[in-house]
């Protein structure tokens, strides 16, 4: 069990990266960079190109690949140690299916041409649908290395999916608005970049906009919302036995907004919006451990 709680964490971690990578693909420009092809790029198994984009784009499927390979191992592995219908053999099952989503909704963004200068509806769509399921990947992964460390419970039979505390539900809810509006705006920040605070507010209010800069506005007031009911969550989690998991959840959300006015106020240059989005992830998990943390004490 030790061996397989390193590598939960480790195929974890290694997801986050991926995440990012792919983050930095979008907002490099270089989703194109194979053109039109998948699984193959350029039509070529090894892309013969030295186009930096290409290269981007390339390296971004084969982490990608061997994302889809670890956790394969990590349900086989779970398969051999737990029970069918254990919190353990449930969440790496599930984490296979959103694995295979992944890719599907890659290779769909890229054989439907929602990638480089696209500014199309569909593009959005796409998007918040690959949004939604990596979040949902980063639950199956987060849940499997929480009872991987936390044995005794894995090896029981699994309850509901999404903690069935209305609150936690409403917060989980509001959560995925929240990178949906997160994903189309950065994305109208890479196909409309504003040349200073002002143009950028010219750009959102200006007749006629953009439907994803009249779109940009709403990111802000759902993080605002989403910060508040994080914080009244957190107060569940006074004891002294729980008491870290809501110091972390304080810690998340107030270094999220400090990251989200910095984007701001800087023009959400790359660099910003790939640590804006990791420690996105990052209180996103925390938030869906302290989901498990409320089953085990009530």
């Amino acid at each position: 069990m030790k061996a397989f709680q390193k590598f939960t964490v480790t195929n974890l971690v290694y997801t986050l990266l991926v995440i990012v990578w792919g983050a930095y693909v979008r907002a490099s420009g270089s989703g194109a960079g194979c053109g039109a092809h998948w699984p193959l790029c350029n039509g070529e198994v090894l892309p013969s190109t030295e186009a930096v984009k290409t290269m981007v784009e390339f390296a971004h499927r084969t982490s990608s690949g061997l994302n889809l390979v670890l956790v394969f191992v990590g349900y086989a592995w779970a398969r051999k140690i737990s029970a069918k219908g254990s919190w353990i053999r449930t969440a790496a099952f599930y984490s296979t299916i959103a694995i295979c989503m992944e890719a599907v909704l890659g290779a769909g963004l890229v054989l439907l041409k929602h990638v480089d200068l696209d500014q199309s509806v569909g593009r959005a769509i796409s998007i918040s649908l690959h949004l939604v399921n990596t979040l949902f990947l980063l639950t199956t992964l987060t849940t499997l290395s929480w009872y991987a460390f936390h044995s005794e419970q894995g090896l029981q039979k699994a309850k509901a999916w999404i903690h069935r505390d209305r609150f936690f539900t409403v917060c989980t809810a509001v959560f995925v608005l929240l990178g949906i509006s997160g994903a189309i705006t950065a994305l109208g920040d890479t196909l409309f970049p504003a040349t200073s605070l002002a143009n950028g507010m010219q750009q959102d209010l200006a007749q006629g906009a953009h439907f994803l800069l009249k779109l940009r506005v709403f990111h802000p007031i759902i993080a605002i919302t989403w910060i508040m009911l994080v914080f009244i969550w957190s107060q569940r989690f006074e004891k002294i036995e729980t008491s870290g998991i809501r110091m972390l959840l304080i810690l998340g959300i107030s270094t999220q907004f400090i990251l989200g006015v910095l984007n701001w106020m800087l023009m959400a240059p790359t660099g910003m919006q790939l640590v804006h989005l990791f420690v996105a992830d990052l209180v996103f998990i925390t938030f869906w451990i302290s989901g498990h943390v409320d089953r085990m004490q009530a």
